[in-house]
């Protein structure tokens, strides 16, 4: 799938010619570089890297560093390979922007969870609760309750719902229609919500 990557920079909401209002999300998509393309004859499946945001010189390691200034490129803050584009259409160096979507496209968003920390079973996994006041359960109202069994198996089993780090995961929501795009500032609107908090590196594939 060809795509870009961008930046969430938040929702909002636009209304439709018949009136609905629709709530979107706002993403600076690009622009991104060509900082290389794959082959079959040469990697054996073909692919272009592109580069999203810039970062010092200093803060790049040398092997990295090396292929940028060897194809007179900056340093770009972040990698990644889309499979869908046309290759012989691009090269190196050259810049996509956000007119490689338009209004209806389908689109998928990938981007990383907001991390929630340590949490607990009633958050984690919507369990209900240990009894209540009236069973004499004091402060043990958002217990897990019992995990352990008895002679047998004698163990917890793997996969048992229990508390723990929440959040911080990738995430791909499908299936959203692009309801407008705005080329001169490199602004994609997306119905509905995707993953990550504000200012998020997301990944958007047609």
């Amino acid at each position: 799938m060809s795509g870009l990557l961008g930046k969430k920079l938040g929702m909002t909401s636009v209304f439709t010619e018949d009136g609905k209002k629709l709530p979107v999300t706002v993403i600076e998509a690009g622009p991104c570089k060509v900082v290389a393309i794959k082959s079959v004859e040469t990697d054996g499946y073909d692919a272009m890297q592109l580069g999203y945001g810039e970062i010092k010189e200093k803060k790049v390691n040398k092997p990295l560093l090396g292929m940028f200034v060897k194809k007179g490129l900056k340093p770009s803050r972040l990698l990644k390979e889309f499979k869908g584009f046309d290759t012989a259409d691009h090269k190196v160096g050259d810049d996509l922007t956000v007119e490689l979507f338009k209004e209806e496209d389908v689109v998928s968003v990938t981007g990383t969870s907001k991390g929630k920390g340590f949490q607990g079973v009633m958050k984690r996994h919507g369990f209900g609760g240990v009894g209540g006041t009236t069973h004499g359960q004091k402060d043990r109202l958002r217990a897990p309750g019992s995990i352990g069994q008895s002679s047998w198996p004698s163990r917890v089993f793997k996969g048992t719902r229990m508390a723990g780090r929440m959040g911080g995961d990738q995430v791909t929501v499908k299936n959203l229609s692009v309801v407008k795009v705005i080329p001169e500032k490199n602004i994609i609107l997306v119905k509905g919500s995707v993953p990550g908090a504000v200012n998020s590196i997301v990944e958007i594939n047609k």
